[in-house]
């Protein structure tokens, strides 16, 4: 797998194509071919490079909290394939958003990466106070010598590829539309840890998943999903994803996978997890009696969902 370095680190000189690139959908990847098997005008080999910043600027400016569609682990087995030889994480702070656009480029792009070249969609922008844009890169760029490669934005019907549009078909629940648009199937990892054991009171035992913050999860509901059990074959699993309001009411939202016909001590491994389709939405029922008997009906749906559906390879 490629490494993951800060730009004290990195490996250079490089070609660098620089954005968040959240979700790796068609227009980034068009922005990353752009660098990859590049090399400078006087012939010496550029290392493919991606570049973005951590934390997301915004967080760090206005305190918004950024979910992630991708985790910078999860974007390196995703990176590789694209030709990309290193992803490089600049850490952003307060410090480095009053940098100008110039002194942007020559301190961290240019000294630190010692970029030869650099790719970035047509509406990037960059430096204090946002006043740099892709025009003015290609500015910078020429007094410095280097070769600035502006990527036009790439449209799907009416909308451009997003990740904003991607996140919107989660948070609907619409996982097709997700797999579409990132044109691979949207999944998400957890470590099980030991859980209040209700689930094996009702029948139905589950791994309760503990899953990193900082990534975006989908809709609330219960979904047919695979589920591979510390990176081995696929299994077939039904999913809660969100509060128990029928069990206990004020517990906060969780993860919870119950895989369909196996029985396997799970606690301590790392499960990853491809939801398929939403089956339903959460719902409070009148009792356990009938939650079970919803719990089995979902189990059965899932089933047949994910037995007409491809299996992963």
């Amino acid at each position: 797998m490629i490494p993951l370095r800060s730009p004290d680190g990195a490996q250079g000189p490089t070609a660098v194509a620089l954005g968040s690139f959240d979700g790796l959908h068609r227009g980034h990847r068009r922005v990353i071919a752009a660098v990859t098997g590049s090399s400078s005008p006087v012939g010496v080999p550029l290392v493919p490079t991606v570049v973005s910043f951590w934390p997301h600027p915004r967080e760090v400016l206005y305190g918004d909290s950024r979910l992630r569609l991708d985790l910078p682990g999860e974007k390196l087995s995703l990176l590789e394939p694209l030709g990309i030889d290193q992803l490089v994480l600049v850490p952003f702070s307060a410090a480095l958003a009053q940098l100008s656009p110039e002194a942007f480029v020559q301190r961290v792009l240019v000294d630190q990466l010692q970029a030869g070249q650099i790719a970035v969609g047509e509406n990037f922008r960059f430096g204090a106070g946002r006043r740099g844009d892709a025009a003015a890169l290609a500015r910078i760029g020429q007094e410095l010598g280097v070769i600035v490669t502006v990527v036009p934005m790439l449209w799907d019907g009416p909308e451009r590829f997003s990740s904003s549009r991607i996140r919107r078909a989660l948070a609907s629940g619409e996982l097709a539309e997700a797999a579409r648009l990132l044109e691979r199937p949207y999944r998400f990892s957890g470590q099980v840890v030991q859980g209040r054991q209700l689930g094996r009171q009702l029948g139905w035992p589950t791994a309760n998943l503990q899953v990193d913050g900082r990534k975006f999860l989908p809709l609330e509901g219960v979904y047919a999903a695979w589920t591979r059990v510390n990176g081995a074959e696929p299994l077939a699993a039904v999913m809660n994803l969100g509060p128990q309001p029928t069990v206990d009411p004020l517990a906060p939202s969780a993860v919870e996978v119950h895989l369909l016909g196996r029985s396997l001590e799970l606690v301590g491994a790392e499960l990853q997890v491809e939801p398929v389709a939403l089956l339903r939405h959460q719902q409070t029922f009148s009792g356990l009696q009938a939650l079970q008997s919803q719990i089995g009906a979902d189990a059965q749906r899932a089933q047949a969902v994910l037995d007409a559906a491809p299996r992963p390879g």
